[in-house]
């Protein structure tokens, strides 16, 4: 039976995170509205970089488990690009991992390969499955790489021109999979079916979206 999920879309300005705690209040309201703290769930995207510097993530992390702000467990999903504009890692936080903040509480951080779509799709099971039980926060750190500059005015390999060298070199994350793919015995015609089916449907649906009498559900 096919159920129906309502998704509501906040804004952020920037990587100022600043939208976090406005999702979080968004989503207890309408728990408190609904009379039931297990309806519905925040989800957050974050960078690595804002993680790991932006100091409002420390304090939503910190207020998560009081009673007048807990809404059963964030979905916290760090795109982990692992450079924060132009700076690497290890010249941007004193930590091992963008995410150690979040060991301030009993929670579980799971680190998964963004090339490996299978791996991050279990981890998000993973997640789902604890954050169901504990209703508590739950931190996917997705470690991957920006491929393009931080914005369009933005030529990465001016100052990272090693790091670039290399991502130019590896091949996109759809061409990786469906490499793994092949040698399990998916044909390539078989993919070919797929991708151009994909690409139809998300056709016919923003073609749905531009229509004059569309209407928001």
């Amino acid at each position: 039976k096919k159920r129906g999920i309502h998704l509501s879309l906040c804004f952020n300005p920037s990587h100022l995170e600043v939208v976090d705690p406005v999702v979080m209040g968004r989503m207890r309201a309408k728990q408190d509205r609904a009379g039931d703290r297990a309806r519905g769930m925040a989800v957050l995207i974050h960078g690595d970089a804002a993680f790991a510097g932006e100091g409002i993530i420390q304090e939503i992390l910190n207020i998560s488990g009081l009673a007048p702000y807990d809404t059963g467990g964030v979905l916290h999903v760090v795109v982990n690009n692992q450079i924060g504009f132009t700076t690497p890692p290890e010249q941007s936080r004193s930590t091992v991992y963008a995410t150690d903040v979040a060991k301030m509480l009993p929670i579980p951080i799971f680190h998964v390969n963004g090339e490996d779509p299978d791996a991050v799709a279990r981890v998000v099971r993973l997640g789902m499955d604890f954050r169901a039980k504990f209703r508590r926060d739950v931190i996917i750190d997705m470690y991957a790489y920006r491929r393009r500059g931080h914005n369009e005015a933005d030529e990465p390999a001016f100052t990272q021109p090693l790091l670039y060298r290399e991502i130019e070199a590896r091949k996109t994350v759809r061409d990786g999979y469906l490499d793994r793919l092949l040698a399990r015995g998916i044909t390539q015609a078989e993919a070919d079916d797929i991708t151009l089916r994909r690409r139809a449907h998300l056709e016919e649906e923003l073609d749905v979206a531009k229509a004059r009498d569309y209407t928001m559900v």
